[in-house]
């Protein structure tokens, strides 16, 4: 599936993300580079020169593709899918997992083949706590023990804010979840794995938002008129 977001950085040069590259649009040369690394090269290596030229960086595609949490009555909690999916099509989705968990044993493995549900070369590792299942859907290039133990990093950081959590707990701090999740996996990539860090991180959005939450933007003089 091809993705596309651009950013302006200055007046002469954008970036573009299309379908797996990112495209440097402006006064440039031409420059592919399979190793994901911006060089420089003089018109002569390049074998070319434009007038309005681009240059383009390879960098891999999103490896972790969706993220969901829903209970044993396949009612979703949480849904985060890594690459865009119209709401039907997520729904659509979120049904055909539940439908394959509610079908599986308890003594079968957590890893499951999900190229009929995600597409080709795209698998499903899951883990059910109580009323919960916990599954993250990779591609190829993610290994299948990794997404268990950050399977488990997620549920250990939960574990932590809400002191064991439970259902309850994912339904009334859905924001607080979110701010978990994201602190691991950003854009489909993974960014930390020791819960923790993960931890230290919340901790400061936390503080962040208590202290914007007592800044008061009214003036004292107005507060002061109102109360009368």
């Amino acid at each position: 599936m091809a993705h596309q977001v651009e950013c302006q950085f200055s007046r002469d040069v954008s970036y573009k993300y299309r379908g797996g590259s990112w495209i440097i649009q402006g006064q440039s040369k031409r420059i592919q580079n399979k190793d994901g690394q911006l060089g420089t090269r003089s018109g002569a290596e390049s074998g070319e020169r434009r007038a309005e030229g681009y240059c383009a960086i390879q960098i891999s595609q999103i490896m972790i593709q969706a993220v969901l949490v829903m209970n044993t009555q396949g009612k979703p909690r949480l849904a985060k899918f890594y690459d865009f999916r119209p709401p039907e099509k997520q729904q659509e989705l979120i049904r055909s997992v539940f439908g394959v968990l509610s079908s599986r044993a308890e003594n079968v493995s957590d890893f499951i083949e999900a190229d009929s549900i995600f597409g080709p070369d795209t698998r499903l590792v899951y883990k059910h706590f109580a009323t919960l299942y916990f599954v993250f859907v990779f591609d190829s290039s993610e290994n299948e023990l990794a997404m268990l133990d950050l399977i488990q990093v997620f549920v250990e950081t939960l574990d932590k804010c809400f002191k064991n959590v439970c259902e309850l707990d994912v339904v009334f701090n859905f924001n607080k979840m979110h701010t978990v999740l994201d602190e691991i996996i950003f854009g489909g990539q993974m960014l930390e794995t020791s819960s923790t860090e993960v931890m230290k991180a919340v901790e400061e959005i936390t503080k962040l938002e208590k202290a914007s939450n007592t800044i008061s933007l009214v003036p004292k003089s107005v507060s002061s008129w109102q109360a009368r």
